[in-house]
């Protein structure tokens, strides 16, 4: 009896002892992918409120994540933007301002990627790194690297056979390539797409996979109100030049019904053809065991105008420009499944929320915040942010004009740097950015406040 009483004794404290080590033990890092497009602007997505185009994969993520509905981008061009997502720094601050500027080594290794790597996660890139000259790419510092050697990949591309292969079905390969690569180690895969962006110097523009033709061609997509001339004719005469890049751009695509219905049609083709991934991607997690453990960022690099104002392309301080879809999706984290997230995201609060998934602290250099912890705080402890500096300063005028400002909404203020001129827009009873009110007495006072703001801004983000 007693031997008996000893034994049970042992038995209990031997597998309450292991009971304790599994319950204490520390949870295993999560794996993280983040999805990145090429000028897909924040209504490019079903879940957004866009009647006609198909994700269906994305809005599911979404739908088990949180969606951030007022996302922008600091910068709105892609190497600029890119450069912002991967240091967590305002343009100002991490000082790539153009396609040939490259991440200087130290820089470099505080980019979240590295940052990861050091703290033993297994980093791959896909697709278009897009920092810097195409020379200095950090192919040698990542485990597993499939990008182009060029500054912008092409659509039409050959695989590893030699034969030809759509950018997009490329991208979704490499993917496939890096998950079945994966071993206990966790990893970080960085993913991004070529599309929507159009093939530049291309007369064909938005150059889709052929078995996409058929989607959308029964539907007519209707234009803005703001496609109406008088808002082009309204912009000062500096702006208003054939030598303005959007203008040009706006010719090749959208100068007419038929091309603005063919081109919206292709930039929806391919933005269904990155869901098609995007729904590859999770079987195959699915399929590895590792869904439950992987956390799933989406964002848009910057917005893109469908002949808004007589333009087409980014940089400029209008809403299509800088305002970009962006989903996180967490299973692991039930505070933030189903949520609808409605104060300001940025492009800057990427690397710090990737490095806070991973368990590491946010280095003081840089400038965003962890968009989880934002979501899933109490409203009283809520960053809540309020406004943001908003700068694009590549190329000038008359290519580009180079504009800088602030968004505050219900307002947004912008001036257009090389020219003394000044935009104030009152969100609120002007959500379309059809009106500048710079001139209006009864903004006179918002007009002092906000070039105030500008000014402490343009020092606070250096």
């Amino acid at each position: 009896m007693i031997r008996t009483l000893i034994v049970s004794f042992f038995v209990v404290v031997i597998s309450t002892g292991f009971y304790l080590t599994q319950k204490t033990a520390p949870p295993a890092k999560p794996n993280i992918i983040y999805l990145l497009t090429d000028d897909q602007r924040a209504d490019a997505l079903g879940i957004m409120g866009n009647p006609l185009i198909k994700t269906p994969n994305l809005d599911q993520l979404a739908r088990q994540g949180t969606l951030f509905k007022n996302a922008y981008v600091t910068t709105s061009i892609c190497c600029v933007s890119r450069a912002t997502m991967l240091s967590g720094q305002y343009m100002s601050r991490h000082g790539i301002e153009d396609f040939n500027t490259s991440f200087k080594p130290e820089a470099l290794a505080q980019t979240y990627p590295m940052l990861l790597k050091k703290a033993g996660y297994r980093i791959g890139f896909v697709g278009k790194y897009g920092v810097g000259a195409p020379k200095d790419q950090p192919q040698s510092a990542f485990d597993f690297w499939a990008c182009t050697n060029k500054s912008q990949p092409d659509y039409e591309m050959k695989d590893e056979n030699g034969n030809d292969i759509h950018n997009t079905d490329q991208v979704n390969k490499d993917i496939l390539k890096f998950i079945d690569g994966s071993t206990d180690q966790p990893f970080c895969l960085s993913v991004s797409f070529k599309a929507p962006h159009v093939q530049d110097n291309d007369p064909r523009q938005f150059i889709i996979q052929p078995r996409y033709k058929p989607m959308y061609a029964a539907d007519s997509i209707a234009e803005s109100p703001k496609a109406d001339p008088k808002y082009w004719n309204s912009f000062p005469d500096f702006f208003r030049t054939e030598q303005n890049i959007a203008r040009e751009r706006w010719h090749l695509r959208f100068e007419n019904n038929r091309m603005y219905q063919e081109s919206v049609r292709n930039y929806y083709r391919l933005i269904s053809g990155v869901d098609e991934v995007v729904g590859n991607l999770v079987k195959k997690l699915e399929e590895k065991g590792l869904a439950d453990n992987t956390v799933i960022i989406f964002m848009g690099d910057n917005g893109f105008y469908l002949g808004e104002y007589g333009l087409a392309g980014k940089w400029y301080g209008h809403e299509e420009s800088i305002r970009v879809p962006l989903i996180v999706y967490d299973p692991r984290n039930a505070k933030i499944k189903g949520k609808k997230e409605e104060n300001i995201a940025l492009n800057i609060d990427i690397a710090p929320t990737i490095l806070q998934l991973a368990g590491l602290e946010i280095p003081a250099q840089m400038q965003g915040i962890d968009l989880v912890k934002e979501v899933s705080a109490p409203k009283k402890s809520k960053a809540n942010r309020q406004e943001f500096f908003y700068e694009h300063t590549f190329m000038g005028s008359p290519k580009i004009p180079k504009v800088e400002g602030i968004v505050q909404p219900p307002f947004k203020y912008m001036t257009y740097t090389e020219h003394g001129y000044e935009e104030l827009f009152d969100l609120k009873k002007d959500p379309s950015e059809t009106k500048n009110v710079v001139a209006d007495p009864a903004y006179k006072t918002r007009l002092a406040t906000m070039r105030t703001k500008y000014a402490a801004w343009k020092q606070q983000v250096q």
